[in-house]
């Protein structure tokens, strides 16, 4: 018996060893770039974040700019804040200069709640994009900032895309007050041509005018929408509700003949 458990236990040793051993070679293997990018990516994919980062440090020499914007979303995802910030320690003035990377640093901090950190890195990024303008409303957003969203708006020296559209109506739906209000007005009545047929531009700026409680303007763009989709429904439902318009929200409910979701419900 003794013999057996002793075996047992030398059979573990074995394969075990074996594994580490194995484990090495494929690590020792990754001699390219373009290995390591899609090693990292498959790691990333079964959602193995710490694999993943471990591979990245071991293997930082022969890192891209691509492999080092994975790493950082990846301390992102996985909340690993720390790792993230040292990523950032390491990077030469070419790669901190990268707009995706600054982008993934801005997520970064402000999903850890470090604002300035992420102001900072905004304010010294030259040359912005809307990528990077969504990037640091959206954050100011989720941190409860949403008023310093507008200020950021007022120095903004390129025309809102989409996206940044979506998240600005989001912002003065959020704040709601006089100058919210002027601010969602102002971009509702400026957007261009090729964005009112957007149906999520529109949902966005419905949502806000029924969070200003201006159900009429709010109509009209429902009405507007060709292709309403669930999330249309949705808003104007809601808007109703919450400007205590029961009898309105339970007529368009009976009304809809699409496949409702939870948020509906």
């Amino acid at each position: 018996m003794l013999l057996f458990k002793i075996n047992s236990y030398s059979i573990y040793r074995f394969q075990r060893l074996l594994s580490l051993y194995q484990k090495n070679n494929e690590i020792l293997s990754i001699s390219s770039s373009m290995k390591l990018n899609a090693a990292l990516k498959k790691l990333l994919d079964s959602k193995q974040y710490k694999e993943a980062l471990d591979l990245f440090d071991q293997k930082f020499e022969i890192c891209t700019d691509f492999t080092i914007d994975m790493a950082i979303k990846a301390c992102t995802i996985s909340k690993d804040y720390k790792r993230g910030f040292n990523i950032q320690k390491r990077l030469t003035s070419n790669s901190l200069n990268n707009p995706f990377i600054q982008v993934s640093l801005i997520r970064l901090y402000m999903q850890y709640g470090d604002v300035d950190s992420a102001t900072r890195l905004f304010s010294s990024t030259a040359n912005k994009s809307n990528y990077i303008y969504t990037a640091m409303f959206k954050g100011l957003i989720s941190n409860n900032m949403a008023e310093k969203v507008f200020d950021l708006l007022d120095e903004m020296e390129i025309k809102p895309d989409s996206f940044t559209l979506t998240i600005l109506f989001n912002a003065c739906a959020q704040v709601a007050n006089d100058r919210a209000m002027k601010i969602g007005r102002k971009l509702l009545d400026e957007l261009p041509e090729n964005y009112r047929n957007n149906v999520v531009v529109l949902n966005s700026a419905m949502h806000m005018l029924m969070k200003f409680g201006d159900i009429q303007s709010a109509e009209r763009i429902f009405r507007s929408i060709k292709a309403k989709d669930i999330i249309t429904y949705n808003a104007i439902i809601k808007g109703y509700v919450g400007n205590e318009m029961f009898e309105k929200a339970l007529d368009l409910f009976e009304q809809i003949h699409l496949n409702f979701d939870s948020v509906t419900y």
